[in-house]
């Protein structure tokens, strides 16, 4: 899903009817998201009826607490993106009490207004950030601009070979290596080796 600002300028106003309880823009939110979060969902849960039970918590939880996006944090799709991760991961913990998953302070932040992160929790994340940041910079140009599009925006395989016009065994290679690179970078740069 490509956004464009237009796009995104319309998902803000949904967010901000939603929360003023506007029921209205909330189906027109759904309407506008539900599918990309959906693939989003279908991706890391593996399980269509646990995406569709993770789709469904993922929009209460919209409805619930729209009015805390903040705009200035962040893009709209990426604040919907963060709270369909935690429904999933959510669920997860539900459906296999037994797989260990991170508490929701361990990964993206979570910009609703009741989480509270400490100092060091903060700082944690941050030199995280600067540690990918920093082997970002070290993928060639197609990997830095396929990696994010593929695990932070969820697009498919076939999205990133029609956004970035290439052919999509191409993609999938650029994506793999991408995430090679960035494994053996981030393990050198935690264990104290050399990049």
């Amino acid at each position: 899903m490509s956004l464009t600002s237009a796009d995104s300028e319309r998902l803000v106003r949904l967010l901000a009817d939603t929360g003023a309880g506007d029921q209205r823009a909330f189906a027109q939110l759904y309407e506008a998201c539900s599918s990309h979060l959906f693939g989003l969902l279908l991706r890391m849960l593996k399980r269509r009826d646990w995406a569709e039970e993770a789709l469904q918590d993922c929009f209460l939880r919209v409805w619930q607490k729209a009015d805390t996006y903040a705009p200035e944090k962040g893009a709209p799709l990426t604040w919907l993106m963060t709270v369909a991760r935690y429904r999933a991961l959510d669920l997860i913990r539900m459906k296999r009490p037994e797989v260990e998953m991170p508490e929701e302070g361990e990964e993206a932040p979570m910009t609703f207004a009741d989480v509270g992160e400490s100092p060091e929790d903060r700082a944690v994340e941050r030199e995280g950030l600067g540690m990918l940041r920093d082997c970002m910079r070290d993928l060639q140009s197609e990997q830095k601009r396929s990696v994010p599009l593929a695990y932070y925006e969820g697009y498919t395989h076939q999205e990133l070979a029609r956004v970035m016009n290439a052919p999509l065994g191409t993609v999938k290679s650029w994506v793999r290596r991408g995430l090679t690179r960035l494994r053996e970078c981030l393990d050198g740069t935690v264990s104290g080796g050399t990049r």
